[in-house]
């Protein structure tokens, strides 16, 4: 079983710092630095994206670009729940088989993406995919 280790650096200027077990920092909560929620939704389209390309890859398509967001939808009052996350993917590339950008897309969430295994029984997970000859 793998074991990873991340870090959260605090000081008295009100500065969080996260960093992944690379030292990878990046400053969250305050004024111009991501908010500690938005990761959730971040982490997970970033886990689903990277096996999507992969995937594609795999299957020779020619992916040129893809944009992928995620809208999440949390509760009101603490501790602010999350309830829902669509995924809107798009696909840019040339001669791309939608059929296979969609099968790689269910392969992530059904078989590869950690973030989403996780997530898929306690959060409403959704998704639709946009393909375009680039």
């Amino acid at each position: 079983m793998a074991s990873k280790t991340v870090h959260l650096n605090w000081d008295t200027q009100s500065r969080f710092v996260i960093s992944d077990r690379e030292n990878h920092q990046l400053p969250v909560n305050g004024a111009g630095r991501i908010g500690s929620s938005d990761l959730l939704p971040m982490a997970l389209i970033g886990c689903s994206s990277y096996d999507v390309i992969e995937i594609l890859g795999k299957q020779r398509q020619e992916l040129i670009q893809l944009t992928v967001s995620a809208e999440a939808v949390q509760d009101d009052d603490p501790p602010w729940k999350f309830k829902k996350i669509h995924i809107h993917y798009q696909a840019i590339g040339k001669g791309l088989d939608v059929d296979k950008v969609k099968k790689a897309i269910l392969l992530s969430e059904e078989k590869y993406c950690s973030v989403y295994a996780t997530l898929k029984d306690v959060i409403e997970i959704t998704h639709d995919v946009e393909v375009t000859e680039g």
